[in-house]
């Protein structure tokens, strides 16, 4: 079982026009140890000096946000009456991970953060995950190269190169992609045959 955030002490951003709605939703942020800052304006392009964005998805516009959904810097909760496809998918866009219906019920605002937060982190480890691994890929062909140089100089088949870069990545503790690399630009010694 996952543990629930602490909200105390982080900072909301809420891009909505002022409302008794919008004044209950600050209360209880609030109540949630969330410093909060009620806007209805454009977030500046730089880092946004908050951890959570929620937005009026009904009223919204591109440009509101200065991220593209995926590279949302902070997780971003939906605030939304609407059943509309367009505000659906606009919501979608700007990277929201929850959504809080309207009119607002102080009883959504901690269920919605929660998943916020979770998901967010979730899809931040899933890119610096895929990240990684598109490195790997990409530099699959110096492992292959590596391979390549070890056989020609040991005079061993590519089972066995392939056994000695991965033996010599281990001991080294780097990764093999890193390993060919320096074997193929000549800056790492090649592996002895053990």
């Amino acid at each position: 079982m996952r543990s629930t955030p602490s909200f105390a002490g982080r900072r909301a951003v809420v891009l909505h026009r002022p409302d008794p709605g919008i004044e209950r939703l600050t209360r209880q942020l609030e109540r949630l140890g969330l410093s909060v800052t009620v806007a209805w304006e454009p977030i500046g392009a730089g880092a946004p000096e908050c951890d959570i964005v929620l937005v009026d998805a009904d009223q919204g516009w591109s440009g509101l946000l200065p991220w593209d959904g995926a590279a949302a810097p902070v997780p971003v909760v939906a605030l939304l009456a609407s059943e509309a496809p367009g505000r659906i998918a606009w919501a979608m866009e700007q990277g929201a991970v929850a959504v809080i219906a309207k009119p607002i019920a102080a009883s959504a605002v901690y269920p919605a953060l929660v998943l916020a937060a979770a998901l967010y982190a979730e899809r931040r480890d899933l890119a610096e995950r895929m990240a990684r691994l598109e490195e790997r890929v990409r530099m699959r062909p110096l492992v292959h190269a590596g391979v390549r140089a070890i056989m020609a100089a040991r005079k061993v088949d590519e089972e066995a190169a392939y056994r000695l870069l991965r033996e010599t990545a281990m001991r080294r503790r780097l990764t093999m992609e890193h390993v060919a690399a320096g074997i193929v630009a000549g800056a790492e010694p090649l592996p002895e045959v053990g």
